[in-house]
């Protein structure tokens, strides 16, 4: 007996050919014939044809120590072979970019795939000001290719060079080149410690030319494995003073 309806049409597979084409906000899809990508590990949910997995880690020793003193980094895999790849994380959005010749600063929870052209490390941030933000890492992508990135919910992206923009350090999700960033800590927010605290005592102030993305949760993890841990007071003040 035939099966009814429009599931199938509805969710047909997105016949584009490009290297990176977005299936549904979730889901993407990579055209393997464009050469070797990299992607999360773990994050194959489908392929056709013949694609092969290496698992590399943090991508190389350099990284790896990085990744195990800074507690930030993204442990990828490298895909190559034929067919069309398939890769989401957790259902989470995601957001696709094409850099030239370009960099942005991501949080290493959020990177999904990226092309194999795409050079990529694990640098401090750093304020403008030469502050660093103690305990506080992210991924640093550049060249050119495909980018793809994930987010819980639809982003903002804010214009910086129109005035400062303010974000909570957990929802920022990456910043492009020309964007300058600084720590703020808001007085109120240690004055009132003693009531329990407003929980927006750390703040990023970005500025320059260029755009930062903020997601409309708190879940990003900004150095550390434990956003409670990389947000507390405690170690807040002693990651701006250390």
């Amino acid at each position: 007996m035939p099966i009814h309806g429009s599931l199938f049409k509805d969710f047909q597979e997105n016949p584009a050919a490009d290297p990176f084409v977005l299936q549904n906000k979730k889901l993407l899809k990579i055209s393997m014939q464009y050469g070797p990508v990299w992607a999360l590990t773990g994050s194959m949910v489908a392929y056709q044809g013949d694609v092969h997995f290496e698992n590399t880690g943090s991508g190389g020793l350099d990284k790896l120590l990085k990744a195990k003193l800074t507690g930030e980094g993204v442990n990828m895999m490298r895909c190559t072979g034929q067919g069309e790849l398939f890769v989401a994380n957790d259902a989470t959005e995601i957001q696709l970019m094409y850099l030239e010749n370009d960099s942005i600063s991501v949080n290493g929870a959020s990177v999904l795939a990226f092309s194999g052209s795409i050079e990529w490390d694990i640098h401090r941030i750093a304020s403008r000001g030469g502050m660093t933000a103690g305990g506080m890492f992210n991924v640093v992508l550049r060249g050119t290719g495909y980018v793809a990135i994930t987010t819980h919910g639809d982003p903002v992206a804010f214009e910086v060079s129109q005035g400062t923009t303010f974000a909570d350090a957990q929802a920022v999700v990456m910043w492009t080149a020309g964007v300058q960033m600084d720590i703020k800590v808001d007085s109120g927010g240690l004055k009132s410690l003693v009531r329990g605290g407003t929980g927006e005592m750390l703040q990023m102030a970005f500025s320059g030319q260029g755009y930062v993305l903020v997601q409309p949760a708190e879940s990003v993890v900004t150095g550390g494995g434990n956003p409670v841990q990389a947000t507390s007071p405690g170690n807040i003040l002693n990651n701006l003073l250390g």
